[in-house]
């Protein structure tokens, strides 16, 4: 299993980003993907997850009404779009997989098995 982010870049406050995660050697269909961010000096967080075998999405109080997570099963690709952003959400961007479909243990990094290297967002003010 590989993933791939990709997507960030330099952003003014109030602008958007689209990150990618493509995945090869699994089907989507079969894992929950998360998304995960860690700015410096602190710990790692769960942005959103999507459990691709129901389309079941959940979203973090911080950016709920701002990102919006979907997946293109063709592409084996899963997207976070980033609306509104913040400087607060200055970060490297992780995606993670697992097949251990939970819903309550999604929002934690320790449930996933496979990650991939991140990409940073960097939002200025």
């Amino acid at each position: 299993v590989q993933l791939q982010a990709s997507g960030g870049g330099l952003v003014q406050a109030g602008g958007s980003l689209r990150l990618s995660c493509a995945a090869s050697g699994l089907i989507l269909d079969d894992y929950a993907i998360g998304w995960f961010r860690q700015a410096p000096g602190k710990e790692r967080e769960g942005v959103s997850y999507v459990a691709s075998s129901d389309g079941r999405t959940w979203y973090s109080s911080s950016v709920k009404g701002r990102f919006t997570v979907s997946t293109d099963s063709a592409k084996n690709t899963v997207f976070l779009q980033m609306n509104s952003l913040e400087p607060e959400d200055t970060a490297v961007y992780y995606c993670a997989a697992t097949p251990r479909v939970i819903l309550s243990a999604l929002r934690e990094p320790s449930s996933y098995n496979y990650w991939g290297p991140g990409t940073l967002v960097t939002v200025s003010s």
